[in-house]
């Protein structure tokens, strides 16, 4: 008499999807690699004695990151959020304006419009790239606003909403298109939050190269790493002149003169980091090709995990895959933390997807569109782990 084994628990199916790509833990979540030229530059820079804000490796890594993208100009900041600022300023957002905002982000995208003393408005997202749903927002704008004197005004606030600032979660491209035209239909400004996207394309041109603006992030947990670090991507000379300009105190050039023409900020990229930067930027294609290698054995072994599905590119984009994630079934979303349990029980470094920013405290009262996708998808998105030299352990 046979008799056959229990069914396995969602748990122990998704430790052993992990394991049989990664091997056994402990793993991170995503760490960084400094397998290139890292020390050599960071000691040429400390012998150099430019170190901050002034030096060859800033205008490097500019040049570099401009012409990796296929954007025109690169401006380096400080971190992805002081350039979401400033790229924000430079949009033209003022006091009691109004910035569309997905839900389903990090709180550092509502931060930004915040530190503008403007208002988040918070936006669903699409199930199909955890991004803005671009047809439930022009419904929602339709219903919601009206044009006055070419400006998109909230009929209910009385306040201009000013940009549409559209996040690529997780590295996985939104609807550009469908965002392009819905900024035209609605006088609004596009601003990317391209900070978890660096090396995603959509129909084969870079994130964060489609609005006015785009800003990429360089924190310590991202593809590549300067240490802390951001840019701001644009075509327009003029916006990244006024851009640097900014960052840089609003200092006006002079041999000798501190005379600053308006209120700046000290948000420019040092040195040292931007010697880091350079490093990781030359080992990018490599660690890119590495994490997309991970994603197709993460995807072959999730294909046995029931009730679980591996969350994979959008049609027509190339996603950098920076973080790995599945989206549990709807029926199995109480499953959530007692996975995310065990899998760190295990030493497989697991989380969940962020807390909705309209439920965090200083963003209770700020105004949104209804929510029910970026409601469900947070309570049913895991990420685990995504560093790109996890692809070695098993590349048959």
């Amino acid at each position: 008499m046979i008799v056959e084994s229990p069914p396995q628990s969602l748990s122990t199916q998704i430790i052993s999807a992990i394991e049989n790509v990664i091997g056994p833990g402990p793993a991170a979540l995503h760490e960084p690699s400094f397998t290139g030229n890292e020390w050599i530059y960071l000691k040429e820079c400390l012998d150099s004695t430019y170190v901050s804000s002034v030096g060859n490796f800033v205008d490097k890594f500019e040049r570099e990151l401009a012409a990796f993208t296929g954007s025109k100009y690169a401006v380096s900041m400080i971190n992805g959020t002081s350039a979401l600022h400033i790229a924000l300023l430079v949009a033209g957002v003022k006091a009691n304006d109004e910035v569309l905002v997905p839900a389903l982000t990090f709180v550092a995208s509502a931060n930004a419009v915040s530190y503008c003393n403007a208002i988040p408005h918070f936006i669903d997202c699409d199930e199909a790239t955890l991004g803005v749903d671009v047809k439930k927002l022009h419904s929602y704008l339709n219903d919601q606003t009206e044009q006055i004197r070419g400006q998109c005004v909230n009929r209910k606030s009385g306040r201009i909403i000013r940009v549409l600032m559209p996040m690529h979660t997780f590295g996985h491209p939104v609807d550009l298109d469908g965002c392009l035209e819905l900024a035209h239909d609605f006088n609004l400004q596009l601003v990317e939050d391209a900070a978890e996207s660096l090396g995603s394309l959509y129909n084969s041109k870079h994130t964060g190269t489609f609005g006015v603006m785009g800003i990429i992030s360089f924190n310590g947990n991202k593809t590549i790493t300067s240490g802390g670090g951001g840019a701001i991507l644009t075509d327009d000379k003029n916006i990244a002149g006024i851009a640097k300009h900014m960052s840089t105190t609003a200092k006006v050039p002079h041999q000798w003169e501190y005379r600053h023409d308006a209120i700046g900020y000290n948000y420019r990229l040092p040195n040292i980091n931007a010697a880091l930067g350079c490093a990781q930027l030359e080992k990018l294609p490599v660690l890119l090709s590495e994490k997309r290698k991970l994603a197709k054995l993460y995807k072959k072994a999730f294909c046995q995990v029931q009730g679980a599905t591996y969350f994979c590119e959008p049609k027509n984009c190339q996603s950098n895959y920076w973080l790995q994630a599945i989206l549990l079934d709807n029926d199995l979303a109480h499953e959530r933390d007692n996975i995310l349990k065990e899998t760190n029980e295990k030493g497989y470094m697991t989380r969940p997807a962020w807390i909705l920013l309209n439920e965090l405290d200083p963003y209770k009262e700020c105004p949104s569109m209804p929510l029910d996708s970026a409601f469900s998808l947070s309570k049913r998105l895991i990420n685990f782990p995504s560093s790109s030299y996890l692809s070695g352990f098993n590349s048959a």
